[in-house]
């Protein structure tokens, strides 16, 4: 997918003056940045389109039944903590996770929430469904990019399995945006799940081996030298910055191993679960394990949560299930591979539902709309203390009963887990001083 950048020439100009193919290659995301000391990582377990507080992990089980809706709830390791009833292997490790039940903030519309959460930043200029665009907030990968460069080969972040857009709407938020395309994670556009997946970008040509690889990277910077109208745009820029990251990446492979999950075992696979939420997990911590430093796996393509009508039929059949069985190997795994205090870990929507259960029309069966003002996340890993519930919403899941927290909030925790100060000044694409983040980590999810 080819978005517009706004900046100086575009990719079809690339195109006429013979950039395209040089490598044979096409790695249009690999951001070259990172950080100057090892921080530490950062899994995005992203809930695009926004799950349900009341069938998850904030139920209302003595709630009138508009409010408590089908399901039922079911016990925790924490002592009087319950969790939706379809969430049995995340109730079974409670202990091990902090819950945050209070998150609030006032975009009720996906595009603007996603940008919202994501950056932790409000967009821009918001208005309803405003695109992506190079005017966002940057994403949490490209604000480590902007102030921890990095030159190993090793994209600093990377967004899976699939771009969030529908048709010609893209979500914002999932670039670098102001920041500009050469502090851009690597976007995957691929189910790993599917029996003949691979990675096409980070793969060599048939028949091309180092040496030839080597002898193209001579030529391919001869004429970059020469194309003096072309290095003055952002864009070639960003391309041959691009350039140079796939050719270290692919000199050096271990990327590229990191994206072949089929050297992991048939029963680790099968733990995960053989559905894209499952495998998406798996891939994101074996990128983790090789260095890259902000992965956001989403879960499902966009909106995917988002359960207007047939809300309990979906969550039950479709998207609880998978859900919870990653999740839960995840947790497992990282705990026994080591990474699990180096991976700080958040699952997390843009907003949460409506506490009253309603129809969309007359003909729909019934779901729960969009609703911003009170919802949860759920963490672990990387210094997050275990077994604690912070914040608690009023009776009816309305609204935070205790102080709430902001995306903002959200922002300044992840920059805060990569030791990247929240306050720290970046510049726009016309040089502005900007203030990445005014948000406050969240101390009481490792005190």
């Amino acid at each position: 997918m080819h978005l517009p950048h706004g900046i100086g020439i575009n990719r079809r100009e690339l195109l006429q003056v013979g950039y395209s193919g040089l490598l044979g290659l096409s790695l249009a995301g690999v951001s070259t940045a990172a950080p100057v000391r090892k921080p530490k990582s950062v899994l995005i377990v992203f809930l695009t389109g926004a799950a349900s507080q009341f069938e998850t992990f904030d139920p209302k089980p003595d709630a009138p039944a508009e409010i408590r809706g089908e399901f039922g709830s079911i016990p925790t390791k924490l002592a009087g903590v319950r969790f939706g009833e379809y969430l049995p292997k995340l109730a079974a490790r409670a202990d091990k996770f902090s819950l945050v039940r209070t998150f609030s903030h006032k975009d009720n519309n996906h595009t603007a929430a996603t940008h919202h959460v994501i950056t932790g930043t409000i967009q821009p200029g918001v208005r309803f469904d405003k695109p992506i665009s190079r005017e966002d907030w940057p994403c949490y990968a490209a604000g480590l990019a902007y102030t921890r460069p990095r030159s190993d080969g090793i994209p600093n972040g990377v967004h899976l399995p699939f771009f969030l857009s529908d048709g010609n709407l893209h979500w914002p938020g999932q670039h670098a945006g102001f920041l500009g395309p050469r502090h851009d994670p690597w976007q995957l556009n691929a189910d790993p799940n599917k029996r003949d997946f691979q990675v096409d970008n980070l793969r060599m040509a048939a028949g091309l081996d180092v040496d030839e690889l080597n002898n193209r990277q001579a030529l391919l910077s001869a004429i970059n030298q020469q194309q003096s109208r072309l290095a003055e745009s952002a864009e070639v820029r960003k391309l041959t910055d691009t350039q140079d990251s796939a050719f270290r990446l692919l000199t050096s492979g271990k990327v590229a191993k990191a994206f072949d999950i089929s050297q992991e075992s048939d029963a680790k696979r099968d733990k995960y679960g053989r559905h894209m939420f499952g495998q998406s997990l798996l891939l994101s911590r074996r990128l983790l394990e090789v260095g890259v430093t902000v992965v956001q796996a989403n879960m499902g393509r966009v909106q995917n949560w988002d359960q207007h009508s047939n809300i309990f039929d979906r969550l039950k059949k479709d998207l609880l299930p998978p859900l919870d069985q990653g999740v839960s190997a995840l947790y497992d795994d990282l705990a026994e591979t080591g990474q699990l205090d180096d991976t700080f870990v958040m699952v997390i929507g843009e907003f949460g539902r409506t506490p009253k259960l309603g129809f969309q029309d007359k003909a729909a069966k019934i779901g729960r709309d969009h609703w911003a003002p009170c919802f949860s996340g759920l963490f672990f890993g990387g210094g997050v203390r275990p077994g604690q519930v912070i914040g608690q919403s009023d009776a009816i899941g309305a609204y935070p009963s205790t102080t709430p927290f902001t995306p903002e909030d959200i922002g300044a925790t992840v920059y805060h887990v990569l030791g990247v100060p929240p306050d720290a000044e970046v510049r726009d694409r016309v040089n502005r001083p900007v203030q990445l983040n005014r948000g406050a980590a969240i101390s009481q999810l490792f005190g």
